[in-house]
C-alpha cells in the first residue's frame, strides 16, 4: 500500500509542477476559469469564517458551499468528470490547500487555488453583475 501511495503523490506532485504557480491562481484566472473553461467553485471555508454570504449565495455560477469541517458529506457535490476544472477558496487558502490535496488524491486532475479571500471573488461577482 506505502509504494501506490507514494506513487500517486508522486504523480500528483508531477502535476501539480505543470501548473502555473503550482496551481495558485489569481483573482482574474479564477474567473476566466469560472466563466471560460466552466469550473467549478468550492467555497470550503468554516461557517464560523463565512462573513455574509457564502460564494453560492451570492449567485456565483457553479459554485458550492463545502465547509471543510463537513467536506466529506458533500461528494456527491463534486463532479463526475476527474479531468473537470475546480477551483478551491476560502480565506487564506490553508483549507482550500487541503481540500486540493484531497481532490488530488481522488484523481481529480485539474484543482486549482484562489490566491486570495473569497470574499474579493464575491465582491467582484457582484460589481459585475450588477452591471
Amino acid at each position: 500500500m506505502a509504494d501506490k501511495t507514494q506513487e500517486r503523490m508522486d504523480a500528483i506532485i508531477e502535476i501539480d509542477k505543470g501548473k502555473e504557480n503550482l496551481g495558485m491562481v489569481s483573482l482574474h484566472q479564477t474567473r476566466e476559469l469560472l466563466m471560460d473553461a466552466g469550473a467549478v467553485l468550492l467555497d470550503v471555508r468554516p461557517p464560523a469564517k463565512v462573513n455574509g454570504e457564502n460564494a453560492q449565495e451570492a449567485g456565483i455560477a457553479n459554485a458550492y458551499y463545502v465547509p471543510y469541517t463537513e467536506f466529506a458529506g458533500y461528494l456527491d457535490e463534486l463532479p463526475a468528470e476527474h479531468s473537470n476544472p475546480i477551483v478551491v477558496a476560502c480565506v487564506k487558502g490553508w483549507f482550500a490547500n487541503r481540500v486540493m490535496g484531497y481532490l488530488e488524491m481522488m484523481g481529480y486532475e485539474n484543482v486549482y487555488v484562489l490566491d486570495t479571500n473569497i470574499e474579493e471573488l464575491i465582491e467582484v461577482h457582484h460589481a459585475h453583475a450588477d452591471k
